[in-house]
């Protein structure tokens, strides 16, 4: 037969016809379709009842109520609950896919770990949990022996009030060690803030269900901030209020990201000068008299001049912002035309209640603290501060408070020594941790400052800035000890590993969720036995204080870390106040200015814990609104403008050298009385920018995890094409950018900055602001298994940690970059 066109389709058409017609594709289908329900991370229901267990999310600091159903006792689905107050049925993707971080043998430790080979070779020996205990023990014990407490350290990511963050610092300070670091996040920068304007340290919260207008300085409300099932919440209520009163939402970010496209109005500032922009909307508000007159009168200081003890006249803040906010000023450093700040700052002064938000996508990382008290201070103008609809003063949830450590000489002698990373020192006064001077000092020194680290619920060598040089220094400690239940990439480099349980197989708790206007204090609980030879890491550091030895063990007097976590608890029964369960007929917002007792159905404090550990929380929903005389606990008992702790601050910075010497070690430009109120400081990149022109900006997805807990197989395919095709990571790039460098859609390039360099594809995106790279956080992962490692680019190999004026944290927004096609 003469092999033509027509005789070819003719044969393909037919061949096809037999092949479909014959079971043999069908046989195929039908084993790929065992075999994918064959992988490990897949819930397969096994033979069994179907029941259902009632626990919190604890794989973010927000704390949504989940419903798990089991079939025997195998976990195969997670719903969010409707009876948690938190969360009102919502959950965010990462939640929902929790069962695949359970069940995923690929990327989990099952047994405590020594390496017995090069660090980083992946040479391991299973050990037992005795001889994990006994090696490490003794290794702190003769730091003790040669009056050397403060060469152990810690690296925390769990929440800053929880039992376990409170459990390993408490076994630092017994052992006699200052270097108890947390991991960084937007709550640090907001406890700077609302402590130097408002002298408190109580959680930040608010009130957003009761705003009627939210001027959001980049959070990403729907893009996974605070609370996630909360914010879907939140969202819903808004979009459903049809009236005039409907919350309206002024988005302020330089990218359409999902919350900006849905805001009622999207303003773009140039990035880094939000705070410009708030104070620009301050001008207006202060100029037209548009502010709140008795809450400033009466409850505020540094407002106007002011006359100090000495007689030196001090500028006010009303005087420098109408001196240098004027909104034509504002325009040329934000690029924001005048007529819209105008039109924003009256929207915002005459809204019923309106509320101002400082941070950057879903609050992960830290912000600017100068930028956080601007637009705290647009709160304050407005009296929103302690009112309903606003910005809440708080306290600490009544928990109780464990018996005092008993020192010995060692341990009073090791935390004299100066931290590692000098969080608390004049140079840096209001921080309480600083990862990236940990890695410095360790950097820089012949011989590392600390001999052992503890890594708890924490993966620094991926999420931090510049995480390369994070990876080089800990090559210079000589015992590196992971807690982590995954396979993660610091992990990968410890010597000894003692695998922690996965959030569905153990109690936690996290005090205060992130951003929720009330006290609630929320409990998990385990749905499922320990899967491995894991074991829970609080009961690891009170067995390893035991195994210590002395005073160490004295100080932990608990057999196991429920019994430590329940005396905490007591101290929720013995205030006498809040609930344990919550009905969703009634929004706990809506009734947050009546005084809740604590149930009488509670006989005992034996059945309130049962109460709390089935119903997974405790809340007070009341709060005592307009309460502005003794809620301030600043140096004036006032709200400051001024910053009298700043002022304390630098001049005790400013000993034994010039006071503008002092600022500039500080890192702050600005002179005279604005340096102790919130202003505008330009963070300026340390790269040429002639030879880096463009603005590299990580961005956070709802669907893709982007701190030490890695994303899920499943939520891997929830990614369009346009962010990540097979092990390629697509960056927006504005379209009037790429046809400066000659791209087009999918054009692979390099981005390079000081610190290294990335190679991705571009995606057009008219959202994008020009001369603006946005790439994701959350792949690029060298760790985990085949679905995780080497899918796309992590950010921070090529991110610059350039240092917040006064705050220290380093800012993540201004790594200036080249983009060059490849």
């Amino acid at each position: 037969m003469e092999f033509r066109r027509r005789n070819f389709i003719k044969f393909a058409v037919g061949g096809l016809g037999g092949t479909l017609l014959s079971p043999l594709p069908w046989k195929l289908i039908d084993d790929i379709a065992i075999w994918t329900q064959n992988w490990p991370w897949v819930s397969v229901p096994a033979r069994g009842r179907f029941s259902t267990t009632n626990t919190v999310c604890t794989l973010c600091p927000g704390a949504c109520g989940i419903e798990v159903g089991k079939v025997g006792s195998r976990a195969v689905k997670i719903e969010g609950r409707d009876d948690y107050p938190v969360n009102w049925g919502g959950i965010c993707p990462l939640g929902m896919a929790g069962l695949q971080i359970l069940y995923n043998e690929g990327i989990r430790w099952k047994a405590p770990m020594k390496g017995i080979g090069p660090r980083g070779s992946k040479e391991w020996k299973e050990i037992s949990w005795a001889e994990a205990i006994h090696e490490l023990a003794t290794r702190i014990k003769r730091l003790r022996d040669r009056g050397e407490p403060e060469k152990l350290a810690a690296i925390d990511g769990n929440q800053s009030r929880s039992t376990m963050a409170v459990l390993i610092k408490r076994l630092l300070d017994a052992v006699g060690s200052p270097n108890y670091l947390s991991m960084p996040t937007q709550e640090d920068t907001h406890a700077m803030a609302t402590f130097l304007m408002q002298g408190t340290k109580g959680p930040v919260a608010f009130d957003l269900e009761n705003s009627d207008f939210v001027l959001s300085f980049g959070c990403g409300l729907l893009d996974g901030w605070g609370a996630p099932g909360r914010m879907l919440g939140v969202w819903r209520e808004w979009a459903k209020d049809s009236s005039r009163n409907r919350a309206y939402l002024v988005q302020i970010e330089p990218r359409a990201s999902n919350t900006a496209s849905k805001a009622d109005q999207w303003l773009a500032p140039l990035p880094g000068t939000e705070a410009a922009l708030a104070l620009g909307i301050a001008h207006v508000i202060i100029k037209e008299e548009l502010y709140k007159k008795e809450f400033i009168e009466d409850h505020t200081f540094g407002f106007t001049n002011w006359f100090g003890a000495n007689g030196v006249e001090h500028e006010g803040f009303s005087g420098i912002v109408l001196e240098k906010y004027a909104p034509q000023r504002v325009e040329d450093i934000t690029g924001i035309k005048t007529s819209v700040i105008i039109e924003v700052a009256r929207q915002f002064a005459l809204a019923r209640a309106p509320i101002a938000l400082a941070g950057r996508g879903k609050g992960m990382l830290p912000g600017s603290l100068y930028e956080f008290m601007a637009v705290h201070a647009l709160n304050a103008l407005v009296g929103r501060v302690n009112k309903e609809g606003g910005v809440l003063v708080t306290n600490d949830i009544p928990l109780a408070q464990w018996s005092d450590l008993a020192y010995d000489p060692v341990a009073i002698g090791g935390l004299k020594k100066e931290r590692v990373d000098r969080a608390g020192t004049p140079r840096y006064p209001f921080t309480k941790s600083l990862i990236h001077k940990f890695t410095e000092a360790i950097h820089e020194s012949p011989r590392s400052p600390v001999d052992t680290l503890l890594i708890c619920s924490a993966n620094p060598a991926y999420t931090i800035p510049d995480s390369q040089r994070f990876i080089e220094a800990m090559a210079k400690v000589p015992c590196i000890v992971s807690f982590s239940p995954f396979m993660d990439e610091t992990s990968l480099m410890a010597d000894l590993i003692l695998p922690d349980h996965t959030h569905l197989e153990k109690m936690v708790d996290i005090v205060w969720p992130t951003g929720i206007q009330y006290p609630l204090y929320a409990l998990s609980r385990p749905v499922v036995g320990p899967l491995y030879r894991t074991r829970h890491s609080g009961d690891v550091i009170i067995s390893l204080a035991k195994r210590i030895g002395g005073p160490v063990a004295g100080s932990f007097q608990w057999t196991c870390f429920e019994e430590a976590l329940k005396e905490r608890v007591r101290g929720l029964y013995d205030s006498g106040k809040g609930k344990t369960s919550y009905s969703e007929s009634e929004p706990v917002w809506r009734g947050l200015a009546t005084e809740v007792r604590l149930s009488s159905a509670y006989s005992s404090f034996k059945s309130m814990w049962e109460d709390l550990k089935e119903n997974g929380c405790w809340y007070m929903p009341s709060h005592a609104f307009g309460k502005w005389s003794d809620a301030f606990q600043t140096p004036s008992k006032k709200f400051e403008f001024f910053s009298t702790n700043i002022e304390g601050a630098l001049k005790a910075h400013s000993k034994g050298k010039s006071f503008d010497d002092a600022l500039l070690h500080l890192g702050i430009s600005s002179k005279g009385d604005e340096v102790y109120l919130p202003h505008y400081e330009e963070i300026r990149s340390r790269a040429d920018e002639r030879e880096y022109p463009l603005v590299l900006i990580p961005i956070e997805l709802i669907n893709l995890a982007s701190g030490w807990i890695a994303n899920s197989p499943f939520l891997q395919k929830t990614l369009f094409d346009h962010q990540l095709k097979r092990d390629d990571l697509f960056v927006e790039v504005n379209p009037k950018t790429a046809s400066k460098y000659g791209l087009e859609e999918g054009s692979k390039v390099a981005l390079r900055s000081p610190q290294g360099e990335l190679k991705v594809r571009v995606h057009l995106f008219d959202g994008a602001m020009p001369d603006v790279i946005f790439i994701p956080f959350g792949l690029g992962h060298t760790a985990y298994d085949r679905y995780l490692r080497g899918r796309g680019v992590n950010p921070n190999e090529i991110i610059d940690q350039i240092e917040d004026p006064l705050g220290g944290h380093p800012v993540w927004w201004n790594t200036r970059v080249k983009m060059i096609k490849i």
